[in-house]
C-alpha cells in the first residue's frame, strides 16, 4: 500500500506549511504496516516534513522529494545527486523570493523549490514564465502541479520510479494520489501489471483533480476522509 501525502492523507490548504494529515492517519498506516509486506508514503514533500507530520507511523517507509530522500533508521538520507543540486536550487529560490508578486508562495524544499499561487491565482502565468526561464538558465526541470510549478534536479526520478522500485518484489501493489505528480506512479503500476503484478490505482477526487488522473484510475475516492475510511476498512 503506497500513498501520496498532500490531498490524499492531508486536505489541501492555502499555506503548504499548514497541511496536516487527518487525525488517525499515522495510526492506521502503522496498523497496516504490521499486516502488509509494505506500506509507504511517497511524497513531493521533504522526508523531514513527513517525519514531523507522521511521527507515529511506525514501520512505514517514508520517501520524500519524489524519492530523492528516504528516512532510514529515523534519519533522513539524501541522494548524492540531489545534494549536488542544492546550491543551484537555493539560488533559484532566492531569485523567486526577490521577484515573486505578492501572494505567490515560494516553498523551499532543499533539493527543489515550488512556487504556489493558491492564494493568488492571477499570477499563474507569472510562475509558469519564471519556472521556464529559471529551468533554462539553471538546468533544473519545471514540473507543473495543482496551482503550482516545482523546479527539481534533472535526476530522472519521480514517484513512478519509487513505486516501481518498492513494488518490484510484491505480488499486489496499490497507489493512492491526487495530482499530476502522481501520474508517473500510475504509469509505474501499469508497468508492474504488465509484469504480472496485481495493481490498483486510486485517484483522490476534488474540484481541482486533474482529469487525466481520474481517467487513469481504477477507483476514485472522494477526498482524504474517504481515503482514511477505506484504509480503516482494510483493517477489518
Amino acid at each position: 500500500m503506497l500513498t501520496d501525502f498532500d490531498g490524499t492523507l492531508a486536505p489541501i490548504v492555502d499555506d503548504p506549511d499548514a497541511a496536516e494529515a487527518l487525525p488517525g492517519s499515522a495510526e492506521v498506516l502503522s496498523a497496516l504496516a504490521a499486516r502488509l509486506a509494505l506500506v509507504a508514503v511517497v511524497s513531493g514533500r521533504p522526508a523531514s516534513y513527513l517525519t514531523r507530520h507522521l511521527p507515529d507511523a511506525r514501520g512505514v517507509v517514508l520517501a520524500g522529494l519524489y524519492g530523492l530522500e528516504r528516512v532510514v533508521d529515523g534519519r533522513v538520507v539524501e541522494s548524492d545527486e540531489a545534494r549536488r543540486w542544492r546550491p543551484v536550487v537555493a539560488e533559484v529560490a532566492d531569485r523567486a523570493e526577490r521577484e515573486a508578486p505578492a501572494g505567490v508562495t515560494v516553498e523551499r524544499k532543499g533539493s527543489s523549490v515550488a512556487l504556489h499561487v493558491r492564494t493568488a491565482p492571477q499570477h499563474a502565468g507569472w510562475i509558469e514564465r519564471f519556472a521556464e526561464h529559471a529551468a533554462g538558465g539553471s538546468g533544473l526541470v519545471a514540473h507543473p502541479g495543482r496551482m503550482s510549478v516545482e523546479l527539481r534536479p534533472p535526476t530522472g526520478g519521480d514517484k513512478g520510479s519509487v513505486v516501481e522500485e518498492l513494488g518490484a518484489s510484491l505480488s499486489r501493489v496499490a497507489f493512492l494520489g491526487d495530482d499530476r505528480g502522481d501520474l508517473p506512479a500510475f504509469a509505474a503500476l501499469e508497468r508492474l501489471r504488465a509484469g504480472g503484478v496485481t495493481t490498483l490505482a486510486v485517484a483522490v477526487d476534488s474540484t481541482e483533480a486533474p482529469a487525466e488522473l481520474l481517467a487513469a484510475a481504477d477507483v476514485v475516492a472522494a477526498g482524504p476522509a474517504a481515503v482514511l475510511e477505506a484504509l480503516r476498512t482494510l483493517l477489518g
